[in-house]
């Protein structure tokens, strides 16, 4: 049986309708103060205090499998409400609060994996989540979006290697926006509304997990908002690495772009 661990964003709701239309039905896991927009499912909710009784009750539930979905932040430690089950995890997880975002999950799927729990990826449940490279839109990408693609993909290496982010914006080989702790949408919500630098028009927004990174969990993800956000920005389109970067709603992601005329490009590496 499995259980999804979700946490915000259609992620999680994508995936429990594609296993509800299979005849199965998932147990949704939320971290308290991080719900899942999934108003049908059943739900149990959790404090990170408390993830040594989660793990036993998910075992008496008769859950094996574990997928998880969605954005959380670290939540803050009350050490007060520490049960018993908990304090044995106790040191693991004050490691995975203080490390980089893959560090951490890192940190977590060790723990779940320990408690006899398989972690499987979100795209191994929905493998249509992981497009085909090539360029579905009707904007194809130009000489200078292959080159900046190129420089951002090299960017986002040196970022990741440091475990910082999974995306920028490059423009005419210039760095506009890195991703860090505020994730895509704040990135480029930077260079809307007019706040965007004086500088080379157009570019791109590159998206790539990191170096390294276990793709079961915190694989990138774009969708139809990830491109009016890019429109928003200026941008002349996305570039997001074949096979390491999930597309939601892949029809009306490529809608969207057509809409706000702007390209998709899944690239391979090199």
């Amino acid at each position: 049986m499995l259980a999804i661990i979700a946490g915000e964003g259609a992620l999680p709701n994508i995936l429990y309708r594609h296993l509800c239309a299979l005849g199965q039905t998932p147990l949704i896991v939320e971290l308290d103060g991080f719900p899942a927009a999934i108003p049908t499912a059943e739900k149990i909710h959790f404090r990170i205090e408390h993830l040594g009784s989660l793990l036993a009750d998910l075992k008496a539930r008769g859950i094996t499998e574990l997928c998880l979905a969605g954005h959380v932040q670290r939540p803050n430690i009350d050490p007060g409400q520490i049960d018993a089950l908990t304090a044995p995890f106790v040191p693991a997880i004050a490691k995975a609060i203080q490390a980089g975002d893959d560090g951490a999950l890192r940190a977590i799927v060790t723990i779940f994996e320990g408690a006899g729990f398989a972690v499987c990826a979100a795209d191994e449940i929905l493998p249509g989540l992981l497009p085909a490279a090539g360029v579905p839109s009707q904007i194809k990408p130009g000489q200078d979006h292959q080159t900046d693609a190129t420089r951002a993909s090299q960017i986002v290496a040196a970022l990741g290697a440091v475990d910082v982010g999974q995306g920028c914006v490059v423009a005419k080989g210039q760095a506009l926006a890195l991703e860090g702790f505020g994730g895509t949408d704040w990135m480029l919500a930077t260079l809307a509304d007019g706040r965007r630098p004086a500088g080379p028009e157009g570019g791109l927004f590159y998206k790539a997990p990191k170096p390294g990174q276990d793709l079961r969990v915190d694989l990138p993800v774009i969708g139809p908002q990830t491109v009016a956000a890019v429109a928003a920005a200026g941008l002349d389109g996305i570039v997001i690495a074949a096979g390491g970067v999930m597309v939601l709603d892949a029809d009306e992601t490529v809608k969207a772009c057509d809409a706000h005329g702007v390209f998709l490009w899944i690239r391979e590496a090199g």
